[in-house]
């Protein structure tokens, strides 16, 4: 999203990121990616539990699109620093629009499994 920012604030939209953890561990997953829209934290995984986000188990390490999105991120330079409070936790991607109407949702199936920014924008 970070590379990609500026296109969805070019149509309008305003893009906003929620995580895990706490103040610190968001200021420096901050830092580490560069990212410059708002990041909120989300401790109690209400945001999560809300929009039905799932849970990922050990076996999610041994899928082969798991592995896939692994390698690429892996070649785009990203390396996992450190766990957070809650290492399975999976996550997703939504565009909201005004009026509270759910435009787009994709909830991840394993790690990696992000929606393609292609289809971010196509909702907006």
């Amino acid at each position: 999203m970070r590379e990609h920012a500026a296109e969805f604030t070019a149509r309008g939209a305003k893009v906003a990121a929620i995580g895990l953890g706490d103040a610190h561990y968001a200021a420096a997953f901050r830092e580490e990616s560069g990212i410059h829209f708002p990041l909120l934290v989300d401790a109690e995984r209400l945001a999560y539990r809300a929009v039905g986000l799932k849970s990922a188990n050990i076996l999610h390490l041994l899928r082969a699109d798991n592995a896939k999105a692994r390698r690429r991120a892996q070649s785009g330079g990203f390396r996992q620093q450190k766990l957070g409070a809650n290492p399975f936790q999976l996550g997703g991607s939504f565009v909201f629009g005004p009026g509270n109407v759910d435009r787009y949702a994709h909830v991840s199936q394993t790690f990696g499994d992000n929606a393609s920014v292609e289809a971010l924008l196509a909702a907006l």
